[in-house]
């Protein structure tokens, strides 16, 4: 695979895993990074664009269409809904930084787009906690791999 298609491929894989559908951008990226043919500091960087873009995605949707959640096509359930509204009343704005973690993660990104929580805020905080774990998965392959 040439990088183009190794960078796209990763950023797609990152971009659909934050967006509610059953994808593990952190196997493509530790493939990727045991490869050792692309810089780690760029894949990092595009995997943690591709995620972040796709919490925004999760954020305007809460933002700007919530009134269409009865529909089936619509991408939380209300159960999801729920237990990320508890989340992210309990804990506030810092519970953006754990935007990455499976189930709770891509709801709190929907839910602070339905709290109205302010867009740069919601970036900054979900940018680090994404950019966070892929060094996380950096590190646990270099470690791996020494």
């Amino acid at each position: 695979m040439n990088t183009v298609n190794a960078l796209l491929t990763l950023f797609l894989a990152a971009l659909i895993a934050a967006t509610l559908l059953p994808t593990s951008s952190e196997a493509v990226l530790a493939a990727l990074l045991a490869q050792g043919d692309i810089t780690p500091a760029l894949l990092i960087a595009v995997a943690a664009l591709g995620n972040t873009l796709g919490s925004i995605i999760n954020w305007a949707l809460g933002r700007f269409l919530l009134h269409y959640r009865e529909r089936r096509w619509f991408p939380v359930s209300a159960a999801q809904l729920d237990k990320a509204t508890h989340h992210y009343r309990r804990w506030g704005d810092w519970s953006l930084l754990f935007s990455w973690v499976p189930v709770v993660g891509d709801p709190l990104t929907f839910v602070a787009g339905v709290l109205r929580v302010p867009f740069w805020r919601f970036l900054l905080l979900v940018a680090t906690g994404k950019t966070a774990r892929y060094l996380a998965v950096w590190w646990a392959v270099s470690t791996a791999t020494a």
